[in-house]
């Protein structure tokens, strides 16, 4: 018997104004790590905000780890069991890394100081940040903030992770250690993640579903994505001209992604490549 999904959604809606944010949006997400891929305000973080029940949609239903959100009871019971890092976590700068998360136990309703004190080590601790705990968060790196943020987010175990770009701003060894820490944390658990970069989703990701302009264009695995640009992306010894994307690689050989000419030399599309072809057809496809 296959589970029920952790977060549904049906015909989800919201306007900023004359703006839709989200459009119709319907979706599915279980256990394991689930990427939202798109270009900045696709309406990523608007979905994920109303998922993590920060806000509500103008229309559409939607049920998370059971409830239903849009009651005051059905709140509460989603936030009991939800870990939310925002893009901006609002850190007190002068709280040390013990201080914040425990400020965060506190709301989320961990009464007994010494039961409260032993679940603030165990998730700094899960995070790697057992040495920093008495450190103040401003005179913390970007990373470390990020693992305080994480930290903040898994107190009490929860069920759904909701996570808005964890890997923005981090140097290239600081996102290495995030990934593997995200990646261990969608065993047993729903994570849900949004990013604009397309290699995040392949190192992470069990499923993706990509969001353009409020509206859902693609739900899948990370190599169904990538299929959609199955001989669209060929190597030359120059630019093609009209190619939708093109680069010079280390071999010296262009890579270029789009219409191939005759006796293209084809090589293995990327999630990146596939993602490219699917947001310019989505784009051509508005313009028309």
């Amino acid at each position: 018997m296959t589970p029920a999904p952790t977060v549904r959604i049906e015909g989800l809606g919201l306007r900023y104004g004359r703006t839709a944010a989200l459009d119709d949006v319907s979706l599915a997400f279980g256990d394991g790590v689930t990427g939202l891929l798109g270009r900045n305000g696709a309406g990523k973080t608007t979905l994920l905000r109303i998922v993590a029940t920060a806000m509500a949609p103008d229309r559409g239903t939607l049920s998370v780890l059971g409830h239903d959100p849009g009651t005051a009871a059905g709140r509460l019971e989603v936030r009991r069991r939800l870990g939310y890092l925002p893009q901006d976590p609002g850190f007190y700068r002068r709280f040390t890394a013990f201080e914040f998360v425990e400020y965060v136990a506190i709301l989320q309703e961990f009464g007994h100081r010494r039961e409260r004190r032993a679940e603030v080590l165990r998730v700094l601790a899960a995070v790697g940040l057992a040495d920093a705990a008495k450190k103040k968060i401003k005179a913390l790196s970007g990373g470390m903030r990020q693992r305080v943020a994480l930290a903040a987010a898994l107190v009490g175990d929860p069920a759904l992770l909701v996570l808005d770009e964890p890997t923005v701003g981090l140097d290239p060894e600081q996102r290495l250690r995030f990934r593997e820490l995200i990646a261990g944390l969608g065993e047993g658990r729903t994570v849900l993640l949004s990013t604009h970069q397309t290699e995040d989703v392949m190192s992470l990701c069990h499923r993706v579903a990509v969001l353009d302009q409020g509206k859902v264009r693609f739900e899948g695995t990370p190599t169904e994505l990538a299929r959609l640009a199955d001989g669209r992306v060929w190597s030359a010894p120059a630019r093609a001209e009209g190619a939708l994307a093109a680069w010079r690689t280390g071999a010296g050989t262009y890579r270029n992604v789009g219409t191939p000419p005759p006796g293209a030399d084809l090589v293995e599309p990327t999630l990146e490549d596939g993602y490219l072809m699917l947001v310019d057809t989505s784009a051509e496809a508005v313009s028309a």
